[in-house]
């Protein structure tokens, strides 16, 4: 399926320079009928290379594939008039740098002169994308952003949308779960907590001192770190030494990761151990030496969901491996949106953007998703590892799916 995927990418780059002009009339006249043209071009810019490859080859890029593929296969995007057109996909490597997500977005606006574009994978890239896309008519569906200024972005920008909840909404579920664990006495006051140097650790820091502190817990370790980071040897016996029952890392994957493998060396355990993107991966267990039992994060689903199931079975099918336990899903429900509206109004890009922000879906996520002020707010905001399955979760008594189970199992 990659392999073809690919070869579809690399033909559209090396067009002949009368497909290139037929293609770019009709990506500038978006409201052509089907016979005028015979394709729409979708095109995007992601990580394929550097530190953000790892969480955009996760939750977004499998995503963009494998709803290409499906919509293709059965006869392309259908427009209002019942005509069927395929997606020709363009994609960039944005190497990791917010410089290239510009870049290649304006050459995505104004050389290739896409019909829809696709946005980044990170909440940093995805607040850099945000103005462009804005100023160039684009529909912007920031599905692997979390951001508690959704709202304030909304009102300077009315055609983007935010599908990752904020920061507070995360924290606040989270802190829930930490005061009915201390007022059971199965956890003490102190929380030691980590963030990474970007937008996204940035973000969540500054909801979770607040936080943390309005609930009556002491933070007392709180440093963050360097995007590049890869080793946390210090900053994980700095944490130890501060004799915290809760460890919270605002992390992207290469540090999930790394914190996991240098915490399990030394036998870094504490009664809650909460990281970052990366820990609602299904390749997590395998990092963490299959013992994930315990380990808290952003997401998790719900295992009896029948919707949920079947995605998660065509994923596999057709990428070859499981989607996350947290974003995927809404990546992909945000696609069955654009496609849904396109269906209704067309190919026209403001028309597209008002039906988002007004219409009812049908998607992975239920029979009737929709937005709020172009934010997705029916989302899980604490997951677990509980018996293998990367589960949402609430405090004990709550009325979340799935009781939090804690203290964390020593790591084996």
């Amino acid at each position: 399926m990659k392999n073809s995927f690919s070869e579809t990418i690399h033909s559209v780059r090396h067009l002949t320079s009368c497909a290139v002009a037929a293609v770019a009339l009709a990506a500038g006249s978006t409201g052509l009928m089907a016979q005028e043209r015979e394709s729409v071009t979708i095109g995007y810019v992601i990580s394929k290379s550097g530190p953000n490859a790892g969480g955009a080859d996760m939750t977004v890029t499998p995503n963009y594939e494998l709803w290409v593929q499906e919509v293709n296969a059965a006869g392309g995007l259908t427009l209002p008039d019942g005509s069927q057109l395929p997606i020709e996909v363009i994609a960039y490597d944005d190497r990791s740098s917010a410089e290239e997500v510009v870049r290649g977005i304006e050459r995505l606006a104004t050389q290739d002169e896409v019909d829809f574009i696709l946005p980044p994978w990170g909440t940093g890239f995805n607040l850099a994308a945000a103005p462009l896309l804005a100023r160039f008519g684009y529909p912007h569906l920031a599905g692997a952003a979390v951001t508690d200024k959704a709202t304030e972005f909304v009102e300077r920008w009315d055609t983007s949308f935010w599908f990752m909840g904020g920061s507070a909404d995360y924290v606040s579920a989270f802190t829930d779960v930490l005061v009915a664990e201390r007022d059971a006495g199965r956890i003490n006051n102190s929380i030691a907590m980590v963030s990474v140097a970007d937008g996204f650790g940035i973000d969540l820091v500054k909801a979770a001192r607040p936080t943390f502190e309005e609930a009556g817990f002491e933070i007392v370790y709180d440093q963050s770190f360097p995007p590049e980071t890869s080793d946390f040897a210090t900053i994980i016996g700095e944490a130890s030494n501060s004799e915290a029952d809760t460890f919270v890392a605002f992390s992207y994957p290469p540090h999930t990761f790394a914190l996991t493998k240098q915490s399990t060396v030394v036998g870094f355990n504490p009664p809650v151990y909460y990281l970052g993107v990366g820990a609602a991966f299904p390749i997590f267990p395998g990092v963490a030496g299959t013992n994930v039992e315990g380990v808290m994060s952003l997401g998790g689903i719900d295992p009896n969901n029948a919707l949920n199931a079947a995605y998660r079975a065509q994923h596999e099918e057709l990428i070859g491996r499981a989607p996350d336990y947290w974003g995927s899903v809404l990546i992909y429900a945000s696609l069955q949106m654009l496609e849904q509206s396109i269906e209704r109004v067309g190919l026209d890009r403001a028309a597209v953007a008002e039906e988002l922000s007004t219409g009812t879906f049908s998607t992975v996520l239920g029979e009737e998703t929709r937005l709020e002020n172009n934010q997705l707010r029916a989302i899980n905001w604490v997951g677990q590892w509980q018996n293998g399955e990367f589960v949402a979760v609430s405090p004990e008594g709550g009325n979340g799916l799935a009781a939090v189970q804690l203290p964390k199992p020593d790591w084996e």
